[in-house]
Formats: structure tokens, C-alpha cells, sequence
């Protein structure tokens, strides 16, 4: 049951993120092209196909090692878009700004977000300003809106995941949640710790270039890994097993965890692509990801499994399975 108040942990991306699309927003707005909940929208136009997506950011703080709350407005939406198997095109910037706030750091944010869309290739052709009074936000909001274009004979859908599929990401993971943290909270973290802000579109388009036939991209933002794979083992109703000891987690990422009592598999990720696709396409999904500045750590973590369908299991280092459910509460409010 839905609490009567709205809480932070409905924003995380977990259990309480699910129950409030489930219980609230879909019974209001149901329709097939929402109902898919993916990272957008696959819509038919005349002549082909679009993917649109929308992504709301008010990250705590606005800068942070790797990246700034303008680049990650910029990213996320691309990515998004991305995920749909579409080359991103077009993005809208919506800003809600408190009044106070410094003009050298909007004009230093807005400069952030117009060096993301360039890397990006898209272009940011509308927008909208608001100013509220002071106290009544944090600073800045930002909206973004992406579309973008799927090329023919590219099907990403949860309905196309089947038992023996192979599961990869592009990287190390934790990095952005662990960034963000040390900066909120004032510690001397590793130079190496950075967010993984990125902008994925050019590394999904190798990928189907070379492997058209994917058949899911996801990016593991909020819950991570670990809640992505839960929501997808839902949607396609199939087990997942992953090998704890072929997940790429940086040392000093993993150190940080330990102490604070984190888990690195729920942490919000900015420029990971989990990548699910047939086994005969493995070498090739790997050598262009790693071939990619994005991908350079790419990694083969698990396979799609009949059974338990619905869960993700976790193969330890030291043969034991470990169950994943999806984040329950919130481990970092205000990542994104």
C-alpha cells in the first residue's frame, strides 16, 4: 500500500519508485507506449520510428568530480533516448530557478550543458525559464526532453529477452553515487573517483551498428545495477544469475562502500549500459565496447535464466548464491 505522504525513497529509483508509477501514475495515464516503462517512449511516425524521453535533475550538490547538474541534464536524456536504440537528435532545457541565484553559476552550468550536447550530437532547439521565490526550491531544477530517431531493423523491448542471453556493461560501476557523496558530505576521496557522466548515443550506435540485433539497452541509474536487472527480470519474466566476480567495481569505490555500509550493486550509475543480447554476438558486443572511450572496461556479468523468473541472483566469489531484490529504501537521495 501507498504511504499517504510522499517520502524521499519514492524518488530512488527502487520498491517505493515502483509502487508509485504502479499505483498512481499508471492507472491515470495507462497507454501502450508508457506501459512498455522503458527510458522512453517508441513512437510511430510516418516514415519510421522515435523514441522521446523526459528526465527531471536536482542532484545535491550542483558540481561534483566528473560533472555538474548541466552536463548530467544533458547526458541523462541522451541516454535515454539512447536506450530506445535511437540516435538522439533534439533535446528541450526547462529551468526552475530560486531567486538569489548566482548568474556566473547558471551561465557556468548552461556553458556545461551546451560542451554535453556537442559530444552528444544533438542540439538543444527549445526551453523554458521559471524563477520561484527564494526558499522555494534549491537553487536550480532542470528539465530535459530528448527525441530521437530509431533506425530500421533495430527492436530494444524486454519481450525479445530470452533463457541463454548473455548480460554486459560498459564499465566500472558506483563511481557517480560515490563522486556525488564525497562531495555532499565534504571527504577526501581518491583523485580516480569520479562520475561516470557521460554521454552513451555514440557507443550504442557502434553497438548496433556492429550487432543490430540486440535486444535490451538500459541504463542502471537509479537502484543500479541491481534494481535494473530486477525491473527487467519482471518485464521479461525470466531469471537473471550474474557472477559477482566479473562485476567491474574500482578498488577504492568498493573501499568506500565497506566503510559506509553501501552496496556498490544500488548505486546510481551515469554513463553504464547494460547491454543483453544472444551468445554467438559476445566477442563482437565486447571488442566494439572496448574499442569505445565509454567502454574500455566492458565486461560480460551474467546470463538470462529460465527460472526463478522474476529474480536476479548474485553467483559470490565463493560459490554461495546471493538473491537481489530491488532497492527498498534509498541509499542516496538526490544522485541525479
Amino acid at each position: 500500500m501507498m504511504s499517504e505522504t510522499i517520502q524521499l525513497a519514492h524518488g530512488s529509483g527502487g520498491k517505493l519508485s515502483h509502487d508509485l508509477v504502479q499505483q498512481i501514475m499508471l492507472p491515470a495515464f495507462s497507454n501502450p507506449a508508457l506501459n512498455l516503462l522503458h527510458d522512453g517512449a517508441q513512437l510511430p511516425v510516418s516514415g519510421g520510428r522515435i523514441a522521446f524521453s523526459t528526465d527531471s535533475f536536482v542532484v545535491k550538490p550542483r558540481f561534483f568530480p566528473g560533472g555538474d547538474i548541466g552536463k548530467l541534464a544533458v547526458c541523462g536524456t541522451v541516454n535515454d533516448v539512447a536506450m530506445n536504440g535511437a540516435i538522439p537528435l533534439y533535446l528541450s532545457a526547462g529551468f526552475i530557478l530560486e531567486e538569489g541565484f548566482p548568474v556566473d553559476e547558471l551561465r557556468q552550468i548552461v556553458a556545461s550543458m551546451g560542451q554535453a550536447a556537442i559530444e552528444a550530437g544533438v542540439t538543444i532547439v527549445t526551453g523554458d525559464t521559471k524563477v520561484v521565490e527564494k526558499g522555494a526550491v534549491d537553487g536550480i531544477y532542470i528539465n530535459t526532453s530528448g527525441l530521437g530517431f530509431i533506425p530500421e531493423g533495430v527492436t530494444i523491448s524486454p519481450c525479445r529477452i530470452k533463457p541463454g542471453q548473455d548480460i554486459f556493461i560498459n564499465g566500472y560501476i558506483g563511481d557517480h553515487s560515490i563522486a556525488v557523496m564525497g562531495e555532499r558530505h565534504g571527504l577526501t576521496l581518491p583523485a580516480t573517483v569520479l562520475s561516470d557522466c557521460a554521454p552513451l548515443a555514440g557507443l550504442v550506435k557502434e553497438l548496433l551498428t556492429a550487432v543490430p540485433d540486440i535486444a535490451l539497452l538500459r541504463d542502471p541509474t537509479r537502484g543500479g545495477v541491481a534494481t535494473t536487472l530486477n525491473e527487467i527480470a519482471g518485464q521479461a519474466k525470466v531469471g537473471i544469475r550474474m557472477d559477482e566476480t566479473a562485476i567491474p567495481i574500482r578498488p577504492e569505490v568498493q573501499a568506500v562502500c565497506d566503510i559506509l555500509g553501501f552496496d556498490p550493486l544500488y548505486l546510481a550509475n551515469e554513463g553504464k549500459v547494460i547491454v543483453i543480447a544472444e551468445p554467438c554476438h559476445r566477442e563482437k558486443i565486447l571488442e566494439t565496447m572496448r574499442s569505445h572511450q565509454y567502454g574500455v572496461h566492458a565486461r560480460l556479468i551474467g546470463t538470462v535464466v529460465a527460472q526463478p523468473a522474476g529474480q536476479v541472483g548474485l553467483q559470490t566469489a565463493i560459490g554461495g548464491m546471493r538473491l537481489l531484490d530491488m532497492l527498498a529504501g534509498d541509499q542516496l537521495p538526490r544522485i541525479c
